[in-house]
């Protein structure tokens, strides 16, 4: 507390003016912290509106709807030369035979826009459905079997309750007669609600109730591995040049500026640079995750090198006075001491700056990742997608079907980003040392 009172003269601290002042600071005192506290509370809330948001639209993605229907593989259609060839099963005509259960079931639709609306009630993989069970089990041919068919995803919609039936026929997408025939299935137990898998094996479709993430999975799986091949060692091996063994300089001073501007660069930049560095010139395939784990590299490498350089530095110099006073080279020191002992600090470093790649959209963009991939991908080099970008492929579509596959896809992804943090911290806390 600055001491306004003259020199040689003594303080009265219990004068009122005093006692005044103090109770001004600590009233300001009081204000500030709950000023700091509602701003942390205000955050909080924002924070759960989001999540809660994200989650009342999107936990539908992760359960379907499913029509049992008795379907007759009918041997005249399937394999009428009875030779059991993959190639014949895989080319016969399974459409006609959804088409055939649908009639049976519903005897009584005739007119050819009515059959049309009928076909609407499955999805229009049910062939495939059903080429792929005969593949499976050949065994199947000449049977007459209940089977459980994926539901279009207009009657998905309505069973899950995003179309109201108590609306105007206008006002929705499925008409009275579909409801009327999914009132006649659900009244016989043949509407069920079942795990949504396909979301979670399939890639990417035009059919919202075939869409899945796996693709888009296996996509950021593949560039999150090229991004830390390449970042980890050469981020790296920075850090411990800059540490370690460069001279201080004007020319080490340039470099270490413009590794903190490049902390700071918008990821669309990296995204411009891996087009113009990967594709136009060294002609690299596109849309593939080795262009993108490239590109992502670029951008990571900053984050690596500020992280590692800060738990390089955190180690005391006493341990380098150590192992140089035992006769050990500054190389050894420096790889043999300093580098295990930072261990920890950088693998959070890493890991954090890993997470940030796994979430970036825009520099994928930019180098092609955009595109309607239905395969899964198989290598490095294949076309994929990543997650990021599937959600914002999504995000564009305007069946109301993708709505919830798209939340659905950003609550996978927060659980992505949730456990590689929470790694991070449990690594930190468990091998941090502090000196």
């Amino acid at each position: 507390m600055t001491d306004t009172s003259t020199p040689g003269k003594k303080t009265d601290w219990a004068s009122p003016q005093l006692l005044a002042k103090v109770a001004q600071r600590q009233r300001a005192e009081k204000r500030f912290r709950r000023l700091g506290l509602s701003a942390i509370v205000i955050a909080l809330a924002m924070l759960a509106t989001l999540l809660f948001s994200i989650a009342g639209k999107g936990y539908s993605a992760f359960y379907q709807t499913r029509l049992v229907m008795d379907v007759t593989f009918s041997e005249a259609v399937i394999d009428p030369k009875g030779t059991r060839n993959e190639d014949d099963l895989r080319a016969a005509g399974y459409g006609g035979i959804v088409r055939d259960t649908l009639r049976e079931t519903f005897p009584d639709v005739k007119s050819r826009k009515d059959l049309r609306e009928l076909f609407a009630l499955v999805s229009k993989g049910a062939p495939m459905q059903l080429r792929d069970m005969v593949l499976d089990n050949p065994d199947l041919i000449g049977q007459t079997v209940p089977v459980d068919f994926i539901a279009g995803d207009d009657i998905d919609m309505f069973n899950k309750g995003f179309i109201p039936r108590d609306v105007p026929e206008g006002d929705r997408r499925v008409k009275d007669m579909e409801i009327a025939w999914f009132d006649q299935l659900d009244a016989v137990g043949a509407v069920k609600m079942v795990f949504n898998s396909t979301f979670f094996t399939s890639g990417d479709s035009r059919e919202p109730e075939l869409a899945g993430i796996w693709g888009a999975i296996s996509g950021s799986f593949y560039t999150l591995i090229v991004t830390f091949l390449i970042s980890f060692p050469i981020g790296v091996m920075s850090a411990i040049y800059l540490e370690e063994f460069a001279p201080q300089n004007k020319f080490t001073d340039l470099i270490e500026v413009n590794i903190n501007n490049l902390a700071a660069v918008p990821s669309i930049v990296f995204g411009l640079l891996g087009l113009a560095l990967f594709l136009n010139v060294a002609h690299l395939p596109r849309s593939a995750p080795l262009v993108g784990g490239l590109t992502l590299a670029l951008m990571t490498l900053p984050t690596i090198i500020i992280a590692s350089r800060a738990a390089i530095r955190a180690v005391p110099d006493s341990i380098r006075e150590a192992a140089l006073g035992l006769g050990a080279s500054k190389q050894q020191t420096a790889f043999h001491h300093v580098l295990p002992l930072s261990m920890p600090g950088i693998l959070t470093g890493t890991i954090i700056g890993l997470s940030q790649a796994l979430g970036e959209t825009a520099p994928l963009l930019m180098i092609g990742m955009v595109a309607f991939i239905v395969d899964i991908p198989g290598g490095f080099t294949d076309a994929a997608t990543v997650l990021p970008v599937q959600i914002f492929l999504w995000a564009d579509s305007p069946e109301r079907a993708f709505v919830e596959k798209t939340s659905g896809a950003i609550l996978v992804l927060l659980g992505f980003l949730i456990f590689m943090n929470a790694l991070a911290v449990l690594l930190r806390k468990k091998f941090e040392r502090r000196w």
